[in-house]
């Protein structure tokens, strides 16, 4: 147990391990984002077929 802590300190404490850390937030970041807009558009393109469908099955 002492290994891997010592270990995990060593990652922390070297500048790798930062930049692996930034890029680890960087990635979440993007993908809440991306969820977010998914989660969004995908509602109101939901909608906005569903009117096209209504539409085109009554020849309007």
């Amino acid at each position: 147990m002492k290994n891997l802590l010592t270990k995990v300190k060593n990652f922390i404490r070297e500048e790798e391990g930062a930049s692996a850390v930034e890029y680890g937030l960087l990635v979440a970041l993007i993908a809440a984002v991306i969820i977010g807009s998914v989660t969004l558009l995908g509602n109101n393109l939901s909608t906005m077929f569903t009117n096209v469908a209504g539409s085109i099955g009554t020849g309007s």
